[in-house]
């Protein structure tokens, strides 16, 4: 699969004060295709995820070494604006977060903050939002109820929604279907599968079958280092390391 790179580390290590829980990963996310992280718990996969879009700036005793790049440029570099690159870099939660608003607002929240005031155009991005994020159909005619009232699954799918109306490149997920029965887990597959047309996704799962169901490359972590990466057919069907081929048959983790 030819494709540019979009996000690469090089030898990134990551302390939380004296611990490190990034140890030398180097890795690439190719352009407009899903990349899973896979491994135990603890192991490292949440806490690279939060490197591509700073959010580990947040935590005070964070310390990073080692290069991040975003097509190209250094991603920590001091001309870099945080919130710029998270509008570029957007991120979907282990557990669906909508604010207690209205659905039409918690879409237009983003927009909003970037200086969008037109109601035409904001409506245009509630539509398109909702149908990439395959809600469209089952929210249209109650936009200003609360969003508090959706199911878990369709409350993740707007928390995506609400990701998409601002317009990025990148998708991070977080566990996006750890919280969801299997029928809003199926849902939430499929449509990451329609949006790799469009979007770099890189999620973070702790499910085996869900990274073979829905990614075209798998990196498995173990204790903060990057163990293999590579096309995921390959990974769980002719792993290179001994280390990868113990966890994807369960013998550990």
């Amino acid at each position: 699969m030819d494709t540019s790179t979009v996000i690469e580390t090089q030898g990134v290590n990551l302390w939380y004060g004296n611990t490190q829980a990034l140890k030398d990963v180097t890795i690439r996310f190719p352009e407009q295709t899903i990349t899973a992280l896979i491994g135990p718990s603890g192991c490292g996969k949440s806490t690279l995820l939060r490197c591509f879009n700073r959010m580990n700036d947040l935590i005070p005793s964070c310390r990073i070494e080692g290069g991040i790049s975003y097509h190209g440029t250094d991603m920590y570099a001091p001309s870099v604006d945080p919130v710029h690159l998270r509008k570029r870099v957007g991120m979907v939660f282990q557990r669906p977060n909508p604010f207690p608003k209205s659905i039409y607002d918690n879409i237009t929240y983003g927009p909003r903050m970037h200086g969008v005031r037109d109601r035409k155009t904001l409506e245009s991005i509630v539509e398109e939002s909702l149908k990439k994020a395959a809600l469209w159909d089952e929210v249209k005619d109650r936009l200003t109820a609360s969003a508090m009232g959706l199911s878990g699954g369709q409350q993740q799918r707007l928390c995506i929604a609400r990701t998409l109306a601002v317009n990025p490149d990148v998708i991070l997920m977080d566990e996006p279907c750890s919280a969801l029965d299997p029928i809003a887990t199926a849902k939430i597959e499929s449509l990451m599968q329609e949006l790799r047309s469009q979007y770099t996704v890189i999620i973070v799962t702790h499910s085996m079958q869900q990274a073979a169901r829905v990614s075209d490359y798998t990196g498995f972590m173990y204790m903060g280092e990057l163990i293999e990466t590579g096309e995921t057919t390959k990974i769980f069907e002719n792993p290179e390391r001994e280390l990868t081929n113990n966890y994807i048959t369960g013998r550990f983790g």
